[in-house]
């Protein structure tokens, strides 16, 4: 695994053509609606594109910053896909998260100055760098800016909170439906099927994430499979039966043995 980035874009060039000769204008993006606040005019949406510092390209397994790192910076994820992960007292790597475009990463460092977590790319990504200290600067200056930032927050604590009843009180078989279902949810946000896509992490990713042992992993997708709940070739996943899954996720069904 390396550290260094193969392609750093500033968003701000000297001739004075800006993010948009990049092609950076946030305003153009994909995912605008998951990372920008709606209503925003032409002159607010310019004063928010000139606080990104620059655009960053992240090859497979880069990191894209470590737990104990001071912060500085928030990182609004482009394309691709991530995993934040950190080490238990044994030294023991434990899974976070995944996340995916439209995301933003970095906010669990604002209370202490330091990444909690280490952030590292599971495909080839780029991210937006925001400086924090001018965000906090612009939040100040346009209010509604500062109130998708809360809201963001917000959904971040609630991701944490489930991931906590992963751990806590989900039995194996509902962990892994919950975890397919969250990822059908978030990729149909973004505009793409809730039934077919690409599993991004590893089955051991997935383990370290649900608490699990890779063997449980493996064992529960191969029994969904079986069951006619998902069709699951490599990595190329389609739910084939959302209602049993949700059921599964739910707990109101008979126990599928892990």
């Amino acid at each position: 695994m390396t550290v260094q980035t193969y392609r750093i874009v500033p968003a701000a060039e000297p001739d004075g053509r800006g993010a948009a000769a990049n092609g950076a204008k946030c305003g153009r993006c994909a995912y605008r609606t998951l990372c920008l606040p709606l209503g925003l005019g032409d002159r607010d949406l310019a004063r928010l594109e000139s606080v990104i510092g620059c655009r960053r390209r992240l090859a497979r397994g880069d990191v894209l910053f470590r737990a104990g790192q001071p912060f500085a910076n928030l990182y609004a994820l482009r394309f691709g896909h991530f995993m934040t992960c950190r080490d238990d007292h044994r030294g023991e790597r434990y899974i976070t998260g995944f996340q995916m475009a439209g995301d933003l990463m970095g906010m669990d460092a604002i209370g202490n100055g330091e990444h909690a977590s280490t952030a590292i790319a599971l495909e080839d990504s780029e991210v937006c760098e925001v400086p924090y200290a001018r965000l906090q600067a612009l939040m100040a200056e346009l209010p509604q800016v500062m109130a998708h930032f809360h809201r963001m927050m917000s959904q971040e604590i609630l991701r944490d909170q489930s991931a906590i009843r992963f751990l806590g009180i989900l039995r194996a078989d509902e962990r892994m439906a919950s975890l397919l279902l969250n990822l059908s949810a978030r990729y149909a946000m973004r505009g793409f099927s809730p039934r077919r896509f690409q599993l991004r992490m590893s089955r051991d990713d997935m383990a370290r994430y649900l608490g699990l042992q890779l063997e449980t992993v493996s064992r529960l997708l191969a029994r969904f499979r079986d069951q006619g709940l998902i069709h699951l070739e490599r990595r190329e996943l389609e739910i084939l039966d959302m209602r049993r899954l949700e059921a599964i996720a739910g707990g109101m069904h008979e126990a599928v043995e892990a």
